[in-house]
């Protein structure tokens, strides 16, 4: 275990704002984090996982948490269905990738995909057609009120767009996510619903997980710029989802990109609404609107502040509902 005191942040986020909090605990095991005196740790408390969808607006007054609890085991009896466990800390793309080299099928098109596997739980994360919620069969997790160990079956996450029960105002803040449970196959069951997808396989019918995961690994790199490189939070707004009706007064002749959904709403991606605002490129400060992929956020400078992101995320927002009457909402966490 590992316990700083006024701990710089940069690196615990991949927006690299220079932000620092009061207290950081990084902790290796679930017996770590049980044996924790919390009583005497400072006040609020926030668990990270890679800080890929965190926005600090200013330095954090508590205690930061980040497990590195990190495994992967498989349930393995040749059945076609294999239950995964995976450690909180493991790096979502390393277990993507894991899978994949096991020819397991259900992740690959999650592939690149910055952050955690606990994280990644909490967000329900998701790309070209898949969210976690559907290969996710449950979680363990450390309940910090009632100070023990506790189980959620898929159901019991509650799980929406980017939400979950992790996120809800009664519940966020509660858990400590442990582990993840995933249901991964056997069977061949490409996801290839998305345009692109098809387009980088060329017209191929992709015979392992690890096709389809090089073909949304190269889109991501054409679209998103390297974290490593580029400081940013990933996609930064949610697509809003709208009525047939309002659908019709965004785009009267139908032709905007958009997904029918079972509900009869549509989902409108925010990046063309962003797009078609001319915002490409936009910049406050050091912040700016990335040139190729308008629903990313980057620190161009290296040095944007909180402030100059705040800043262009709410001239994006009324650019977006004086053009097309929609209020776009942020899928990036504001701490």
């Amino acid at each position: 275990m590992r316990i700083r005191l006024n701990y710089d942040l940069s690196a615990q986020n991949t927006f690299r704002m220079k932000v620092s909090c009061a207290c950081y605990v990084e902790y290796e095991t679930v017996k770590e984090l049980e044996g924790l005196n919390f009583d005497r740790l400072p006040k609020p408390l926030l668990h990270i996982g890679e800080g890929s969808n965190l926005l600090f607006t200013g330095d954090f007054p508590g205690t930061v948490l980040h497990s590195n609890i990190e495994f992967i085991k498989y349930v393995d009896i040749g059945f076609e269905d294999v239950p995964v466990m995976v450690g909180a800390g493991v790096a979502w793309d390393h277990f993507v990738a894991e899978a994949c080299r096991h020819g397991l099928w259900g992740a690959e098109n999650l592939s690149l995909i910055p952050g955690e596997v606990g994280a990644a739980a909490v967000q329900n994360i998701g790309a070209y057609g898949v969210e976690v919620k559907d290969i996710l069969s449950g979680v363990v997790a450390f309940d910090l009120q009632e100070r023990k160990k506790v189980k959620f079956s898929r159901e019991e996450c509650r799980y929406g767009y980017r939400d979950s029960l992790f996120k809800q105002p009664d519940s966020k803040g509660r858990y400590v996510i442990t582990s993840v449970l995933f249901r991964l196959s056997r069977k061949p069951a490409p996801r290839l619903d998305y345009k692109g997808i098809r387009e980088a396989l060329e017209g191929r019918d992709p015979q392992t997980p690890q096709e389809v995961r090089d073909a949304v690994i190269r889109i991501r790199r054409q679209k998103l710029p390297d974290p490593e490189e580029i400081g940013s939070a990933g996609s930064f707004f949610k697509n809003p989802v709208v009525s047939r009706e309002e659908f019709g007064r965004i785009s009267p002749d139908g032709s905007a990109p958009h997904y029918d959904l079972p509900d009869g709403t549509v989902k409108v991606p925010a990046a063309w609404m962003i797009d078609r605002c001319g915002l490409k490129g936009t910049a406050e400060g050091g912040a700016a609107v990335y040139e190729k992929q308008p629903l990313v956020i980057v620190n161009q400078s290296g040095a944007a502040t909180p402030q100059e992101v705040l800043a262009l995320e709410q001239r994006i927002i009324n650019t977006v509902r004086e053009r097309f009457g929609v209020t776009l909402h942020p899928e990036v966490e504001h701490i």
